[in-house]
């Protein structure tokens, strides 16, 4: 049956061809001072049903007679404008949560959104209307880190849904702009929603999970980055949720994220996620039964082809024409807010400079930002800093003189980039002699330079061994980014131990005698528990980006005080884990993991000392619906100027249904010099204290809550001891059961 067109409502061609050129410019939506609305409606109404459908693909053709350009949606900037030549290389996602720094991670996404802003207009200058040349941006990813396996873990802001959603509020907000008339480019967190491996299941995995647990760990951050953050575009994700496929979920697309959250923006399906429905979740049986089941449930776009069957759908009554209508209305609302269809001279953001790409300022940031996300985890007896002046130093390792280690995934070209190796060579003495080895590799079990490693750490006054993951060990399902040419990445680990010889190599070098300093570059967990128990001091560096050799050496040499702080648990073992595949919180994440960890989240230690006092709790008794105020002071006890992260971490002591363990409900980064005092002030808001009773209901319940402030969560466990003191203090809440939004 061919496919029925509404002549009455979608002109044909050769009626549009009629107008004259001169009316051309009269036409609605070519005037700015109409309501975009009404310039949507206007430029929609003259398309054809199939024109229609041709904009619902990620890569939209041009529609010449009505003066729409080709436009391909997909773009890419997780930290730096990505896989569009030269851009500014800023630490890997994990490494910006590593800061818990907002402010800073605002600034990042301004430098990120300055430098898409620049190489869109001049890509347009020269005619390419390609893949990564748009201003509609598939970040930040906002899913939860909830399992150390899984290979793209690395581009999250780790397990905690507080502090993923204020730095992705500040994300989205840093791309979006803050014009009042135009967006800067389109922020569209992701996955939506409860996705976060097993990555070779992707395509055909069902995420089950409790109406608690969705609601307390899996959408927080998504609702706020919708609320707050006013993104404008969201990406659903591969899988299903509890049985629905997350691109065609009624109950995420319409029920929850439209209807509840208020959300008035686009959806885009995760690439390839729309022919999934029908090839390997078998939810519908053909591309035009899952075109239409998506679309219908409020997935505008489609990155992929499955859209195409769209004009065969509606043929056959599966969708109405104003389905179509609706989801194209929504992507022109984000292209004419972007001022895709004004002049230059009218957009703000079309004045950057092509050459704020790359530019000094933003390397400094870059560096900054690298410096702030390293986090100290070991430093026995101050064995670090180190002096600059030492007669020789060993550098050893795979990760220590590799740039490609340096940038993640989903990464831009550096102009340059400085590797740990060229970091510490630039930082020491003229005398320093700096000899280096590669041991080992960074997964095969080839030793053939373990000789030569030990030999130089022999005659060394420090080992200096710099190892951890790479693109090869983590990564997403297929990726050839950041690999030798022809492999993929792994994908996700089965293990969280260092791979291949790093271990062996490690022990190498400690049997020297040499003392031995240990980094890790990386972008998850490991676990490094003979390092903790050997190594004099472990420095977690993230994949640092652009920067990061510098920043290594500016803490490893005591030019920068390192303040990052764990925004993930390391485990002891994987054995510690619930099965990879299941979706529910319990002991997983320091929520909810009531076992020992290695290092615990939050944790991060300085090269000075605070401490906290005076803290206090008002009012004590509160009824629901009512704020909790928060004070208290930290100084710096110590003998240099460094970076404290006050952690506010609230518990629910009389809750009715199970609740997690302690939540972070609060932070801020401080910046204090020697001897230095500051008040450090949250409020605690009636959302904050509640929970999802056995109804599923969001509610505040009468009870006590305990409150702790401190430079780490209050674990109990034996490392953290001397290093920081928390305080805790409880406050109550009178009256009755009170349901919240």
């Amino acid at each position: 049956m061919k496919p029925k067109k509404k002549h009455t409502e979608s002109p044909t061609v050769a009626d549009e061809a009629t107008s004259a050129a001169s009316n051309q410019d009269k036409l609605a939506y070519k005037d700015p001072t109409l309501s975009i609305e009404k310039r949507v409606d206007d430029l929609i109404s003259r398309m054809t049903l199939e024109e229609k459908i041709s904009q619902m693909l990620n890569n939209a053709p041009a529609i010449e007679r009505l003066d729409v350009p080709q436009y391909d949606w997909w773009n890419e900037c997780l930290h730096g404008v990505a896989r569009a030549g030269i851009a500014t290389v800023f630490p890997q996602a994990i490494g910006l949560a590593a800061t818990w720094n907002t402010d800073l991670i605002h600034r990042v996404a301004t430098a990120i959104s300055d430098e898409a802003r620049a190489k869109h207009h001049e890509a347009v200058r020269k005619g390419i209307r390609e893949i990564y040349t748009g201003l509609t941006f598939w970040s930040p990813n906002i899913n939860i880190f909830r399992d150390p396996r899984w290979g793209r873990g690395q581009e999250t802001y780790g397990e905690d849904p507080y502090l993923t959603s204020r730095i992705g509020v500040a994300f989205v907000k840093g791309l979006q702009g803050d014009d009042p008339r135009y967006l800067k480019v389109v922020a569209t967190p992701k996955h939506f929603a409860v996705h976060s491996g097993p990555e070779k299941d992707r395509h055909h995995f069902d995420a089950r999970v409790g109406e608690r647990d969705l609601r307390e760990t899996y959408l927080p951050a998504f609702k706020v980055c919708v609320q707050e953050g006013k993104a404008v575009s969201i990406m659903g994700a591969y899988d299903r949720t509890n049985g629905e496929p997350c691109c065609a979920s009624k109950t995420l697309l319409q029920d929850i994220l439209r209807d509840e959250w208020g959300f008035d923006g686009y959806v885009v399906s995760d690439c390839g996620a729309i022919g999934d429905i029908f090839k390997t979740h078998r939810v519908a049986k053909t591309a035009q039964e899952a075109a239409a089941l998506a679309a219908g449930a409020g997935c505008d776009l489609n990155c992929g082809e499955t859209y195409g069957a769209l004009l065969i759908a509606v043929g056959q009554g599966l969708i109405s024409e104003g389905i179509i209508d609706r989801a194209v209305k929504r992507l022109f609302t984000a292209l004419f807010r972007l001022g895709m269809f004004d002049s230059p001279e009218m957009v703000p953001y079309a004045q950057i400079p092509f050459d704020v790409n790359d530019c000094q300022e933003h390397r400094e940031l870059a560096l900054q930002t690298a410096r702030e996300s390293i986090v100290l985890l070991k430093n026995e007896n101050n064995f670090l800093p180190l002096d600059k002046g030492l007669k020789s130093i060993a550098v050893i390792g795979p990760n220590a003189d590799d740039v490609q280690v340096l940038l993640g995934n989903y990464h831009g070209t550096p102009s340059q980039a400085i590797t740990p190796l060229e970091g510490i060579r630039n930082r020491v003495s003229p005398q320093t002699e700096v000899f280096y080895a590669r041991g080992c590799g960074i997964s095969r079990n080839y030793t053939q330079s373990f000789t030569q490693a030990v030999e130089l750490a022999k005659k060394s006054d420090i080992a200096i061994v710099i190892v951890g993951l790479s693109q090869k060990i983590e990564g997403e399902e297929g990726q050839e980014e950041g690999v030798e040419a022809g492999q993929s990445s792994q994908g996700d680990r089965t293990d969280l131990a260092l791979p291949g010889a790093q271990q062996d190599l490690l022990k190498a070098i400690h049997a020297t005698g040499t003392p031995l300093v240990v980094v890790l570059i990386n972008g998850s967990a490991v676990s490094v528990n003979w390092a903790n128990e050997h190594a004099q001091a472990i420095v977690e560096a993230w994949y640092p980006g652009e920067e990061g050799g510098t920043a290594i050496a500016d803490v490893l040499f005591g030019d920068y005080n390192p303040g990052g702080r764990l925004p993930v648990t390391f485990y002891k073992s994987v054995d510690q884990l619930p099965p990879f595949t299941d979706y529910r919180m319990e002991g997983r994440t320091y929520r909810y993991f009531r076992d020992e960890s290695l290092f615990p989240f939050g944790y991060g230690l300085s090269y000075t000392k605070f401490m906290y006092s005076n803290l206090k709790v008002r009012p004590k008794k509160v009824a629901p619906g009512e704020n909790v105020e928060i004070s208290v002071q930290v100084e710096n006890i110590g003998g240099r100027s460094g970076d404290e992260v006050v952690q506010l971490y609230l518990t629910d002591v009389a809750a009715s249904v199970p609740v997690p363990i302690r939540q972070l409900q609060g932070f801020e980064r401080i910046p204090l010099a020697a001897g230095e005092k500051k008040m450090v002030r949250f409020t605690l808001t009636s959302g904050q204290m509640s929970l999802i009773d056995a109804r599923g209901n969001r509610v505040v319940e009468p009870g006590e809550f305990m409150v702790a402030v401190g430079g780490n969560q209050p674990t109990g466990e034996g490392k953290t001891e001397g290093e920081f003191n928390v305080l805790t203090e409880s406050f109550e809440v009178a009256g009755e059961m009170t349901e919240v939004d």
